[in-house]
């Protein structure tokens, strides 16, 4: 259930396990990929982990009112990396962690109180760990949330992840692909980095992207076709499932 689709009446009737909150970014993803990428895969496995979930703790009986509530997405984060390329958007950590977790502690007053924070962005990870484990704590609820972050769910895969390089456009081509400039393909990928940042032991000495990227892009995007972004969804959409499970199931802290 879309929580901006429902009523208030759909919401008060339905029996909801969790609810799944979609926390992306506005940033640059490279001349290719929109600058809603992340917020847009955040949404994506949100979604297909919700029917994921549903399909196991419903039995597939369709008749059952939804377990899971996807609210509607965050989608501007920690983001300040990305500055210098146009149309970035970007709180301080401290706005952010404050406005998630305050938009979060609406729900255990409807009687929805298992929360799971959808990542999509890198910036977002910390922060939003921060506030999972603030709302865990706040003992005004009984609260209690994880955060989830869908690239870090993917196996074997998570280890290309760079940035609007193969999985985040392979993610794209299967959920959003009419977004993915394809004539821009070559040229995102003639100008990407290799790798995230500048490294000297163990600490990246680049604190923005442009110190080291010229058009935004780390990876190879051309090797993130759409066969590759439907693995992904279900991989990640599985994880999510089960981690839902698992945080339907356990006490507050």
């Amino acid at each position: 259930m879309r929580l901006a689709d429902a009523t208030w009446t759909d919401v008060r009737d339905a029996d909801v396990d969790v609810a799944f909150v979609p926390v992306g970014s506005t940033e640059q993803h490279g001349p290719h990929a929109p600058l809603g990428t992340d917020t847009l895969d955040a949404v994506a496995v949100a979604e297909a982990g919700a029917a994921a979930y549903e399909a196991v703790e419903r039995g597939g009986d369709e008749r059952e009112p939804a377990a899971v509530a996807v609210a509607p997405p965050i989608p501007v984060g920690v983001a300040e990396e990305h500055r210098a390329f146009d149309g970035t958007m970007w709180v301080s950590p401290e706005t952010f962690r404050a406005y998630v977790r305050e938009a979060a502690e609406s729900l255990p007053d409807h009687g929805i109180d298992r929360v799971v924070f959808v990542n999509g962005h890198g910036g977002n990870v910390e922060a939003l760990a921060e506030v999972a484990r603030r709302f865990s704590r706040d003992d005004a609820h009984d609260g209690y949330a994880v955060a989830f972050t869908w690239f870090e769910a993917v196996g074997e895969h998570a280890g290309d992840m760079g940035h609007a390089g193969p999985l985040e456009t392979a993610l794209l081509r299967a959920t959003n692909p009419a977004l993915v400039r394809e004539d821009r393909i070559e040229a995102a990928r003639e100008g990407a980095a290799d790798r995230w940042g500048e490294w000297v032991s163990g600490v990246n000495l680049a604190h923005d992207a442009d110190e080291f990227t010229d058009n935004g892009v780390v990876g190879d995007p051309s090797a993130g076709g759409a066969e590759r972004g439907e693995i992904l969804l279900d991989l990640a959409s599985d994880a999510l499932a089960e981690l839902a499970a698992a945080v339907v199931e356990r006490e507050s802290v």
